[in-house]
């Protein structure tokens, strides 16, 4: 079975047990419910399809499912847009090897002049690009200074799913883990949708699934968020806490990348700890050179 015949069934299962049946105005019925959440017969019944139809699709053998028919799955279900679009995505027939495999880590290249904004951002404007998997692709110096120091990770590590959930420094980094680690899961998640069966993203998945009991536990929720903006905390160890405003951009030409940047308002306190982080890192690298230029 395809992966995504096996996470339309998880998927649907999972979010007909989070609704209240009493919420829709339906009733216990003569039989107590076993399971929370609503039986296969009532979601088949709200959305108007019949249960061998409904029970196919959760089963992952029925083929071609119409957009009228995942859309009536989806007001019964009452799912959210990422939801939806999620639904959809592991619903499409798709064509063995639609998804490129790519060479060993991200296998995604970041064009040069991508780079080049990124290099040109403000000095106190940390940024990155992501790509399929949560791969960190680019960054500039504050990107890849004010969380975790990405030059000095391998490239295949240079991702967030697994940085979050591996990585020992990680919870000290960001005090609200929690909320991290459900907002990376809903983005995996999301990604995993638009690519089923992309290397890289199911290496990611089952390296997770295989070593971190925290991402089974939020990934057997089957949420789905793709977060674009926020806030976030960030405790660094140099330059102490900072409280960060995020927001993500689609790359038009490569809509796979998304351009991340973090900014602060201006004559905060954790501005001046950017310029700060900023000061350090031009320092570093003034040493690096010297160092190098010495042993010439």
């Amino acid at each position: 079975m395809l992966y995504a015949e096996i996470e339309i069934g998880s998927f649907l299962k999972a979010r007909r047990a989070a609704l209240d049946p009493a919420e829709l105005g339906l009733p216990d019925g003569v039989n107590r419910r076993r399971v929370r959440g609503l039986r296969r017969e009532e979601v088949a019944q709200v959305a108007g399809i019949s249960v061998d139809y409904y029970t196919r699709i959760e089963q992952g053998r029925a083929h071609a499912i119409s957009d009228s028919v995942l859309d009536a799955i989806a007001r019964a279900l009452r799912l959210t847009g990422g939801e939806v679009t999620y639904l959809r995505n592991v619903a499409l027939p798709r064509r063995p090897g639609t998804d490129d495999p790519g060479p060993a880590g991200s296998g995604q290249g970041v064009r040069p002049e991508i780079q080049q904004l990124l290099d040109a951002m403000d000095t106190t404007v940390p940024a990155m690009v992501v790509g399929r998997g949560l791969d960190i692709l680019a960054w500039n110096a504050l990107g890849g200074a004010f969380a975790f120091d990405l030059a000095a990770l391998a490239p295949d590590r240079r991702n967030t799913a697994l940085l979050v959930f591996l990585d020992p420094v990680a919870r000290a980094l960001h005090p609200d883990w929690e909320a991290k680690a459900l907002e990376v899961v809903g983005n995996l998640r999301a990604d995993s949708g638009r690519h089923p069966d992309d290397p890289r993203i199911c290496a990611v998945v089952n390296e997770l699934l295989d070593h971190s009991a925290d991402f089974r536990r939020l990934w057997e929720t089957q949420t789905v968020y793709e977060c674009l903006r926020g806030t976030k905390r960030v405790l660094h160890p140099h330059v102490g806490e900072l409280l960060i405003t995020f927001e993500s951009f689609r790359l038009s030409t490569d809509p796979d990348q998304a351009l991340v940047t973090y900014t602060a308002p201006r004559g905060s306190r954790t501005e001046q700890r950017l310029r700060e982080l900023g000061a350090r890192v031009a320092g570093e690298r003034r040493t690096a050179a010297t160092a190098g230029a010495d042993t010439l």
